[in-house]
């Protein structure tokens, strides 16, 4: 049922574990490493729960950094005094056992001891965690879990009795046996950035901007982390996890005249309570021999009571000020932490603040694809400014942006010069470009063999590195999401007649990286694989770093600089929408004292720490900076800015390299598979979201498996080019596709697929791909010298196998999915992706796409 909260007794914990006393720095028992992302976390989502109307004054504690026994006592108190709605947050490092079946949250005294026993010293079992919460007296309970391996929880959840877990309604970060992103240091990790945006964001969640509930706000958030593409580490990407009883359901923001002024006295509660238990848990320690506890309390009572009301008073919204005005900047994804930092080093130099000491403005950074955002402003402002069901900009790319920053001024051109009749947007350049990096192939050190250097031809370059032999491979982001990539495919492009031919050169296994910094934290866990590898990346990222897991160690790389391949020239461009009038004078005045900052002496200090140049020649490092060990301090000639025209002629020529190609789906029809047969989630729907990853000149069949003697298989939808109407039609579960009575034969089935495919495989240019969708409940039959028959054969054949299973740990290792997939340098999706978005992808990289 429906539980709204409002004029109950209520609770929410807040905990954020940022500081630990044991890292691996420290020792090989300590956690990864410290989280300050996690400090702002803490903050950011306690005022959000603030201004959103549910809980009253004093019902929000923060804790910061407890350890294990301050944050059980906290637990315990606030299940002991919810009546109504009891709500729990933990942001910090999670750990699992090694067979994944519990998982710990780590406090700040955590050690890690694995070996024949799993041991977590000062870390609290989640079992004991729904357990207390399973007894309070709240009637709802929600737990929010921002931490690795947050999804292996819902299993915790499973275990409880039915009548235990009908309360608890469980919301995780990631997959199960996946790591979160840790973030950074200015700013809250990316689930619980945009778990705050769309509490604060009017209309983000709640249709007009007034009830927020946990359903609405879990589907929001997928979306918005579908579309951030944050790496897990293992290949794939954060998918938000929620968990709860059928009907149930949450209120978490109630109507309200939206974000009001900040009195102090709020502030200094806040400050109270959110260093009230870390103050006395440490002064507890430091003085346990020498003070009795009541001395303690009153000590950490005059120490918080003083902080707060330093806190207070420095706080932006204090009476007098009124809610400053929020500017939207968009972004390439490789720029965005450069201009997240110089927009946070804005709001907090003084430039924003007014006479009254007022901050005049917020900014929120976002990124969106490269070619989308370009897309969405020459094509789609009309659906930005107005969404409709089967065009929404502002769910595939973002808010509508007072300010685009994209990564070449080239791009503005492709924007203005095709735009065709009424344009709802329009971009206006302010000044030159305010930054400058190349585009480098980073080459591993090689124990210091390698030298930075530039000169020649990228095409040149990567064959002289692939020529070094021993599996050398250069490997490249997708030129599709941002511009460096874009601008280094036409430099691998160069004057060669066959894309097709260029792209063997970089190919790589699975789908291609979003960015470059991801595509160096993907790179394989094997030292001697990460040696022989090259990366196509912006030259900033070599000083500036990427945001790997703490554990992620890469080896060293030195630039070498082609000639040929256009550098990174941001813009700042300023975007007006038709009928946003309103409050246009002070729009620009902030955008200009934004733009007149992020280009003067405050801006180029920050973007120079990220190892950005200046935009005049001979492009020395910002703000003085010292160039990073493998870069050049002088990168040379100036390259060439990117032409409009060349950006469009490398994206299409990109594209048409992709297919036309050839798919064999193969869809398990056996009796096992009839309860998932039904709606979008099921096996012949599952197949039907994919066909939009086809064109009308891609070849695909799907084949229905069931049978274990004779045929294994029979045509459902034949071989052959199709309109995608009638191949939906052939798929629908009301026609021709139907669960058989009887048992599959995937050991059959696959090498038949594998032979056929390979029959058809004359032209070596033309992508194929083999999909099997299944239960996985006949896998009993890819044991033993079966399954070394179809591995064998999978290694021989060259075609990709995506293994799609629809059962939890599907994909685990070890696993027969796991093994025929990589194999075949394939892919495995199981319920632990998001299935629809991930099987249309991957078709979508070997097909033409709608046409």
């Amino acid at each position: 049922m429906s539980f709204d909260p409002r004029g109950k007794a209520n609770r929410a914990l807040i905990v954020g574990v940022s500081e630990y006393d044991h890292t691996k720095a420290d020792g090989p028992d300590g956690v990864p490493g410290q989280l300050p992302a996690v400090r702002c976390n803490r903050t950011a989502l306690a005022e959000a729960l603030h201004r959103g109307e549910v809980f009253r004054e004093g019902e929000i504690v923060e804790y910061a950094s407890p350890t294990h026994d301050g944050f059980g006592a906290a637990l315990h108190r606030a299940a002991r005094e919810a009546q109504g709605l009891l709500l729990l947050y933990f942001a910090g490092h999670g750990i699992v056992t090694s067979a994944g079946d519990e998982l710990f949250l780590q406090m700040r005294n955590a050690r890690v001891a694995r070996g024949r026993h799993d041991v977590f010293p000062g870390a609290v079992q989640f079992t004991q965690v729904l357990a207390e919460l399973a007894a309070s007296g709240a009637e709802r309970v929600v737990v929010i879990l921002d931490c690795c391996y947050a999804g292996n929880a819902a299993g915790v959840w499973h275990r409880f009795e039915p009548h235990e877990r009908q309360k608890i309604l469980l919301l995780m970060s990631v997959q199960a046996n996946r790591l979160t992103h840790p973030g950074g240091s200015s700013r809250p990790t990316p689930f619980t950035r945009h778990l705050v945006r769309l509490f604060t964001e009017p209309g983000a969640a709640g249709g007009d901007g007034g009830e927020l509930w946990l359903s609405e706000l879990y589907v929001a958030l997928k979306e918005r982390m579908r579309k951030a593409r944050v790496p897990t580490g293992a290949g794939d990407h954060q998918a938000p996890q929620a968990v709860w009883e059928p009907g149930e359901d949450v209120l978490l923001r109630a109507v309200g005249p939206g974000p009001a002024p900040q009195p102090w006295w709020r502030t200094m509660l806040r400050a109270l309570t959110a260093s009230w238990y870390e103050t006395v848990d440490r002064l507890r320690r430091l003085l346990r021999d020498r003070l009795r506890l009541w001395l303690v309390v009153l000590l950490a009572l005059a120490v918080t009571a003083a902080g707060g009301y330093a806190v207070a008073v420095l706080i932006d919204d204090s009476p007098a000020c009124a809610p400053p005005l929020e500017l939207r900047v968009l972004t390439d994804p490789d720029l965005e932490p450069a201009l997240s930092a110089a927009a946070d080093a804005y709001l907090s130099s003084g430039a924003d603040t007014d006479g009254d000491g007022c901050r005049r403005t917020g900014i929120t950074v976002d990124s969106a694809g490269a070619a989308d955002a370009v897309a969405a402003l020459r094509d789609r402002t009309d659906a930005w400014q107005q969404p409709r069901d089967d065009d929404d900009p502002q769910r595939d790319v973002g808010p509508q942006p007072d300010v685009w920053v994209p990564a070449s001024p080239a791009d503005v051109t492709r924007v203005t010069a095709g735009q065709e009749g009424r344009v709802f947007a329009h971009v206006e350049p302010m000044g030159e470009p305010f930054a400058y990096s190349p585009v480098v192939l980073a080459v591993p050190d090689d124990a210091g063999a390698a030298k930075a250097g530039g000169g020649g031809p990228l095409a040149a370059l990567v064959a002289a590195f692939e020529g070094r032999g021993g599996r050398a491979q250069v490997v490249r982001p997708d030129p599709e999401f941002t511009d460096a990539a874009l601008l280094a495919t036409i430099g691998l492009y160069g004057g060669a007649v066959d894309a097709r031919a260029a792209e063997r050169t970089v190919a790589q296994s699975g789908p291609p990286a979003p960015t470059a910094g991801e595509l160096l934290c993907r790179l394989p866990d094997d030292p001697a694989e990460d040696r022989r590898t090259a990366v196509l990346a912006p030259e900033f990222l070599l000083k500036s770093g990427v945001g790997c897991a703490s554990e992620v160690v890469r080896a060293r790389r030195v630039a070498q600089y082609p000639d040929d391949v256009p550098a990174l020239q941001p813009a700042f461009v300023r975007v007006r929408w038709e009928d946003g009038d309103r409050d246009a004078q002070a729009r620009d005045d902030a955008v200009k004292r934004f733009h007149d900052w992020l280009s003067g002496d405050g801006g180029r200090e920050v973007l120079g720490d990220y190892g950005l140049r200046s935009p005049d020649a001979p492009h020395r490092l910002l703000a003085g900076g010292k160039a990073a060990p493998g870069v050049l301090a002088d990168p040379g000639t100036p390259r060439e800015a990117a032409e409009p025209t060349a950006m469009n002629a490398a994206l299409e020529r990109y594209r048409g390299a992709g297919g036309p190609g050839q798919v064999l789906f193969l869809l398990d029809s056996s009796g096992s598979m009839a309860g998932l047969w039904e709606g979008p989630s099921g096996g012949p729907g599952l197949l039907q979201q994919s066909l939009g990853g086809l064109g009308d000149r891609d070849e695909y069949g799907v084949w229905a498996v069931a049978g274990t003697s004779g045929s294994t298989h029979t045509d459902l939808l034949r071989f052959a080019t199709h309109r995608r109407a009638d191949a939906v039609r052939a798929l629908d579960p009301g026609g021709g596709a139907r669960v058989r009575d009887a048992e599959a034969d995937p050991h059959a089935a696959l090498l038949d697929a594998l032979e056929f495919m390979r029959g058809r495989g004359t032209d070596a240019q033309r992508p194929q791909l083999i999909v099997y969708l299944t239960d996985d409940e006949d896998n009993t039959r890819l044991t033993g010298r079966a399954l070394d028959e179809v591995l064998q054969r999978a290694r021989a054949a060259g075609v990709p196998v995506a293994m799609v299973s629809l059962a939890d740990g599907g994909c685990d290792g070890g696993r027969p999915d796991a093994r025929i997939s990589a194999a075949s340098s394939g892919r495995c999706l199981d319920p632990g992706d998001d299935l629809g978005a991930a099987l249309h992808d991957e078709v979508a990289r070997t097909g033409t796409g709608e046409e």
